[in-house]
């Protein structure tokens, strides 16, 4: 592990700081601001994979580093799920972004007790689970940017990708509460 501060963490903490650019760039009267806090979502989301693969590239790795890029995504996908829910109020929209959002507090809960427990690679992270990332982040910047380009209706595929990530986070965490209750099962922890 290295130095608390280093360029890893610091694109992290852009992937933060980005969020309050992004809300007030969604809620802009100016000329493409959707599009443009879009623009901003996508480059923030890069950052989620660029900051792991500069601290495994460079040895950067620290526990600072592992704490905050979850916290980090949570983060800028709960935001970014709020502000479309916001914007379009619709039963499909609000059922989507009830699960993502209740999924990753009740995971990382559970990776929080499954550490206290000394099983956390239990509940590792799964391939599924990085697709759904995957989905989400197309999904989001898709719908965050709202406007149609060359009469493709981009907010449409963004319900899509985002859909099938509601239901990907379903089956994640439906596996990692699986492979968690042998663990809690077996003690006097309920």
């Amino acid at each position: 592990m290295r130095a608390t501060f280093n360029f890893a963490n610091a694109l992290t903490l852009f992937r933060i700081a980005s969020i309050p650019l992004i809300a007030a760039l969604f809620f802009s009267s100016i000329d493409n601001a959707r599009p443009l806090a879009a623009m901003v979502f996508i480059l923030a989301a890069l950052t989620d994979w660029l900051d792991g693969w500069v601290a495994r590239e460079y040895n950067l790795s620290s526990r600072f580093g592992a704490f905050l890029d979850p916290v980090a995504d949570k983060l800028i996908v709960s935001i970014a799920l709020i502000l479309i829910v916001q914007s379009d109020p619709s039963l499909l929209n609000a059922i989507i972004a009830s699960i993502i959002i209740g999924r990753e507090l009740t995971i990382s809960a559970l990776r929080e007790w499954m550490s206290e427990l000394g099983e956390r690679h239990k509940v590792s992270v799964i391939g599924y689970a990085k697709l759904k990332t995957i989905l989400q982040m197309v999904g989001l910047s898709c719908m965050l940017f709202s406007k149609p380009i060359f009469y493709v209706d981009i907010y449409l595929i963004g319900s899509v990708c985002l859909l099938g990530s509601a239901v990907l986070t379903l089956w994640t965490m439906i596996v990692y509460l699986i492979r968690a209750w042998p663990i809690i099962s077996k003690g006097d922890y309920l």
